[in-house]
């Protein structure tokens, strides 16, 4: 994975999960990466990761977020 990508998916996960990570969570963890990763990369190129910068990218841009990532993150926000 480039690294770029690997920070991308690390600060995504961070941003959805706060704490140490159940196996369903991280099922849904992996699910967010695959999900959003592509759309960080796209959407957010030059955003720095952390900070909820890549959140508040992806709500900027919400209109132009994949069906998979919009249904992950929505999924991620009923879990909390």
């Amino acid at each position: 994975m480039p690294p770029l990508r690997a920070a991308l998916c690390a600060a995504l996960a961070s941003l959805v999960l706060t704490t140490a990570a159940a196996p369903s969570q991280a099922q849904d963890r992996n699910a967010m990466r695959e999900a959003c990763g592509p759309d960080a990369a796209r959407l957010c190129p030059g955003v720095k990761p952390g900070g909820g910068r890549i959140l508040a990218c992806f709500k900027e841009k919400a209109a132009d977020l994949s069906p998979g990532c919009r249904s992950a993150l929505q999924q991620a926000q009923a879990q909390r």
